[in-house]
């Protein structure tokens, strides 16, 4: 689906772009050139583009039992 018609920008674009590291929409539009004309698919794209990041790496929350 096109997210941003402006420029031709699709869903599965903003996807792989996640994949590849993209991490905030300000990169995302330097990137593809979304939201750079009207402006109307910024809120879509965001929620795409969060959704499609990788999870961050959170430290493990116990502690590790050693065997001694």
């Amino acid at each position: 689906m096109y997210v941003c018609i402006c420029n031709g920008v699709t869903d599965h674009a903003i996807r792989e772009a996640a994949a590849r590291g993209v991490s905030s929409l300000e990169e995302l539009t330097m990137r593809t050139g979304l939201a750079s004309g009207c402006g109307s698919c910024a809120d879509m794209a965001r929620e795409i583009l969060n959704e499609s990041r990788p999870p961050a790496i959170r430290p493990f929350p116990l502690r590790l039992a050693i065997a001694a």
